[in-house]
């Protein structure tokens, strides 16, 4: 039998991601109001700056039923910000809209909220329950969790492969390994992370766009590691069509939305770049390649999923060989006509 509040907070849960790819760096949120089983009230936090979850509940009342947001009870998927950001702290709206009970499906960790909105609930008489699906709201926010805990971004590696395990070929010629519609998913995939990133060697290699033109949504930023400046001028990442950070030894400059950041020599080259995008706010990375980029993340243990992508029906018979795995486990799989997808995770989770 399924718990009636477990099926309020998936509602939020659901709701909160409608705003994927769209509230960054921002976590996804979703709330609803409810009246005697009924849901009278619900929203999203749809836009990066834009009002949050609870105020788009609460907003989204209608008139008749006003009088009864009173006498309700507010679920959210993640605690009621507490402080002055972008917008006022959702914590004041419930509180001066009178709302009795609050059920939250996990606290917040960022420093500026982590339990300080739940205290000023409890001290303005409400009541308050914690933890209903808290390992599902946590998953829906991991990029934020991760970003905040860790002070780096959410990876994710990804990359397609032959049956016989070869990411790309040994010549100039470019290795169609994805079917159309698995291409289509890998640009949605782009859509919802901040960032996305490949070497000088797939740049200079398959000249690829790294954007999302077969979805809909925000286009991630591109980060490019490209130490001794290989890359040609005329290359599609440098086409000034999004922001663009190229990582080398030499430059710091910024050309338009392309920024040369200058790596210095003496540290190590992936925690100069995850600093960068803390320091930026660039709270997840799609990391495509190639393979020695990807095997670097994966050597230093700097990851936490891996999509690898093979196409069961394609054998190659020399090429380059796709990264290998270590410490992980695969949580899921899934076939796209020709495609296997799988999920890993780290063991160290």
């Amino acid at each position: 039998m399924i718990d009636i509040q477990e099926l309020y907070m998936y509602r939020c849960i659901q709701l909160a991601m409608l705003g994927n790819g769209y509230v960054a760096p921002n976590p996804m949120v979703g709330a609803i109001l409810v009246y005697n089983y009924r849901i009278i009230g619900e929203g999203y936090h749809q836009q990066y700056g834009g009002p949050h979850a609870e105020v788009n509940c609460i907003n989204s009342v209608a008139e008749i039923d006003r009088e009864l947001i009173a006498h309700a009870t507010l679920y959210v998927s993640l605690e009621p910000c507490a402080h002055y950001g972008k917008t006022p702290p959702c914590v004041n709206l419930i509180i001066e809209n009178k709302i009795p009970r609050v059920v939250i499906g996990c606290t917040d960790l960022f420093a500026k909220v982590n339990g300080k909105g739940i205290a000023l609930l409890k001290e303005a008489g409400v009541e308050v329950f914690i933890g209903i699906l808290e390992n599902d709201c946590i998953a829906l926010n991991k990029r934020f969790f991760k970003f905040h805990q860790y002070q780096r971004p959410y990876i994710i590696l990804k990359w397609a492969q032959t049956v016989n395990g070869i990411i790309g070929s040994k010549t100039t010629e470019r290795l169609l390994i994805t079917n159309d519609c698995t291409n289509r998913i890998v640009h949605q995939w782009r859509s919802e992370e901040a960032a996305i990133m490949v070497g000088s060697n797939t740049v200079l290699k398959d000249n690829p766009k790294l954007n999302n033109r077969l979805w809909t949504g925000n286009q991630p930023t591109r980060f490019i590691l490209d130490r001794n400046n290989y890359i040609d001028i005329k290359s599609f990442v440098l086409d000034g069509s999004q922001k663009t950070i190229i990582f080398n030894n030499t430059i710091k400059k910024q050309e338009g939305v392309t920024i040369y950041h200058k790596l210095r020599d003496n540290e190590d080259t992936l925690q100069q770049i995850m600093n960068y995008a803390y320091n930026t706010n660039v709270q997840s990375i799609l990391v495509e390649g190639g393979a020695t980029l990807l095997q670097l993340f994966i050597i230093n243990n700097c990851w936490d999923e891996a999509r690898v992508i093979t196409n069961s029906s394609m054998y190659a018979q020399d090429g380059i060989l796709a990264p290998r795995l270590s410490k992980s486990t695969l949580i899921k799989q899934e076939k796209i006509l020709s495609d296997l997808i799988s999920y890993y995770k780290p063991n160290n989770e």
